[in-house]
């Protein structure tokens, strides 16, 4: 039951033609402790900004609010600034829309608010933040708040504010390639090689005109290809300019009269990393979707049925060309290529993937095409619609279409996905909660995307309830472990009825997706010990007794069904011994767990192994000390009396 680092692959087994490979991505942000390992990722290769000796001293009256403007790398000064006082292993993420009028901090950490809303930001004031700042002295804590230049903060906390500048991407690119020569990655001879490329004119000049954090980062794991993989430098550096928007723009409009370029640029740009069949069967159901439309001068200059060259003359004859260019042809002439065969996680087939040359080339030309040309994302979702399921497709798209949607603004941004989160086909529902755990990790889109989940967790379709569910098993709900659990308790608050197997599926993997960090047990246990107690035929209730059932029984969840982390009774015991006393007392106290419970815990004492694992004389004693005020508990008791009495006086006559 420990914590699991990095993404996690789940694989439960079923038909064939039905396997899923699902991925659990870790979040970026949280509200709760971020795990040492994923501070100590976010800071390797860190370069202290030209403001840090202030933010600092700022810091010391334990509050540092923290201006800058998007990308410029706030966030990681944010964490090094707390990682100086607490450690890696020492900061709790706080939710953007939380009012820091009412919170009080409860432990000696560093704490994190990134992406200050602006509601958030009205309410503070020269009093609150004195206030605060006492709160935090007394529990020996500090408080780093982020937020954009262009929100509006009041004039009386200016003694608390410090304006955020990034480092040089240059400098940034240096201490990457340096981290990189640390950890092994490149030789003494290869990092003094990259280092040499990092002083040219041309990587100077494009850094120049990229000041961003993330531009040195990318430059410093190009110069690592160019050093380690023989890439030519040239040729890095075309890649690293055509993933900007602009070469997109220009990418597009130069194929605008082609259909069968722009059907494959959109298949790549949706389904990262899917097969080359999947690819071409996307963009064949594209293709004659696009060569309908009119464009700016009213058709298609090439009908899309002769594919890239055309009709042919020879003499007085024309010859059709019904075969059409080889799709590596195609991807040529969009600057994409094949990638190396891989087995991927549980199947039983190699994959041949496709990409374009260029570093987030493939999201800056979705993002064009979605939202710079009127009826593209229509298109998209009605080929999705139409697209037959591929293990892995709701994952690729989910995510890209998140990190879309994340630059798109008005009341119709959210409302895009409510088609796919009614259906009754889970991998659409789980694209949903794809999408919606990429954009979350948008301060300023966090408000809404909680306001949405809120509001369909109570909607009287089963569907949309488990599109909430599948949302929290994942970055969503482990970013927000706390709001996810309210999300499930009002997906489960509905009138009396049985409780439907798709959403309980759903629920569970939330919960086993939420049991994967230790950090969350408690919180778990305690809202499952709330549904145990539920009044008896409600969803809650049924809930609860499909979990203790299933723990008493195997596993929960049971295996078959998909899950991150399964646990049994015995782990309870074992782990979380006073927990488990209120869990099993309740258990025992309901007529529809009794019996599971009580033979799951005659099986553990039966066990030698389990015996020792889970301390049971202590537990079985503190257990008999409630029997009195708990029937079920008593009648455990006496029937554990009277078979440990009958075995006694049988061993006594042989």
């Amino acid at each position: 039951m420990g914590e699991v680092g990095g993404d996690i692959n789940v694989i439960f087994s079923g038909p064939p033609d039905e396997d899923i490979a699902e991925r659990i991505v870790k979040p970026r942000l949280r509200e709760g402790p971020y795990p040492a390992d994923d501070v100590h990722a976010r800071l390797r290769g860190f370069v202290e900004p030209p403001a840090y000796a202030q933010c600092r001293k700022v810091l010391d009256s334990h509050i540092l609010l923290l201006r800058a403007n998007s990308g410029t790398g706030a966030g990681t000064a944010a964490f090094a600034l707390l990682a100086d006082r607490y450690g890696t292993d020492g900061i709790t993420g706080l939710d953007s829309p939380d009012d820091l009028s009412r919170w009080c901090p409860k432990e000696r950490r560093g704490y994190l608010l990134q992406g200050l809303s602006p509601a958030a930001a009205a309410s503070l004031s020269e009093v609150v933040l004195t206030r605060l700042a006492t709160l935090l002295r007394r529990a020996g804590a500090h408080l780093v708040v982020t937020a954009r230049v262009d929100t509006a903060l009041p004039g009386d906390t200016v003694p608390w504010q410090a304006l955020h500048r990034p480092p040089s991407a240059n400098e940034i690119a240096t201490e990457h390639l340096n981290a990189m020569a640390e950890a092994g990655e490149l030789t003494p001879r290869q990092r003094a090689d990259a280092l040499g490329h990092l002083a040219s004119a041309d990587f100077i000049g494009y850094l120049n005109g990229r000041p961003l954090p993330r531009d040195g980062v990318e430059v410093a794991e190009a110069l690592r290809d160019v050093v380690v993989s023989r890439k030519p430098a040239a040729s890095v550096l075309d890649e690293l300019h055509a993933g900007g928007l602009a070469e997109a723009r220009r990418t597009l409009e130069n194929s605008g009269h082609r259909a069968d370029r722009l059907s494959l640029m959109a298949a790549i740009s949706l389904l990262p990393e899917q097969d080359r069949t999947v690819i071409e069967e996307f963009s064949a159901i594209l293709r004659p979707r696009i060569d309908e439309r009119d464009g700016p001068e009213g058709v298609m200059a090439q009908p899309a049925h002769l594919g890239t060259h055309g009709p042919l003359t020879k003499g007085s004859q024309t010859r059709r060309d019904v075969l059409g260019p080889a799709f590596e042809d195609r991807l040529a002439a969009i600057d994409a290529h094949p990638l190396p065969l891989r087995f991927g996680a549980g199947q039983r087939y190699p994959v041949q993937p496709v990409a374009f040359s260029g570093r987030h080339r493939s999201e800056a030309l979705l993002r064009c095409l979605w939202l710079d040309y009127e009826g593209m994302a229509g298109l998209l979702w009605d080929t999705l619609d139409k697209f037959p399921h591929h293990s892995g497709i709701e994952l690729a798209a989910g995510q890209a279409i998140g990190k879309v949607l994340a630059h798109a603004t008005g009341p119709g941004t959210l409302r895009q996905l409510h088609p796919f989160a009614i259906s009754t086909k889970r991998w659409r529902r789980r694209l949903v909660a794809y999408a919606l755990g990429e954009m979350v990790q948008y301060p300023t889109l966090t408000g809404a995307v909680r306001d949405q989940l809120g509001q369909w967790s109570q909607a009287a379709l089963i569907p949309l309830r488990c599109t909430v569910a599948e949302t929290c098993a994942g970055s969503y709900g482990l970013a927000r472990p706390g709001a996810a659990l309210k999300l499930l308790d009002a997906v489960l608050n509905q009138p009396d009825g049985k409780l439907e197997g798709g959403l309980r599926s759903a629920v569970s993997f939330a919960l086993s997706t939420l049991l994967s960090e230790h950090a969350n047990h408690a919180l778990v246990l305690d809202r499952l010990l709330e549904w145990q107690q539920a009044g008896s035929g409600t969803l809650r209730h049924g809930m609860a007794v499909h979990i203790m059932e299933s723990m008493s029984r195997g596993t929960f969840p049971p295996r078959g069904a998909p899950g991150v982390q399964r646990i049994r009774l015995t782990d309870l015991l074992a782990d979380h011994p006073e927990r488990a006393i209120a869990l099993v007392i309740a258990a025992l106290d309901d007529p529809a767990t009794h019996e599971a419970t009580a033979l799951s815990l005659s099986q553990i004492e039966n066990d030698p192994v389990l015996l020792r694992r889970t301390d049971f004389p202590r537990f079985v004693a503190a257990l008999s000390g409630t029997a009195r005020s708990h029937r079920g508990v008593l009648r455990f008791v006496l029937r554990r009396h009277r078979i440990r009495t009958a075995s006694a006086s049988e061993g006594f006559a042989s």
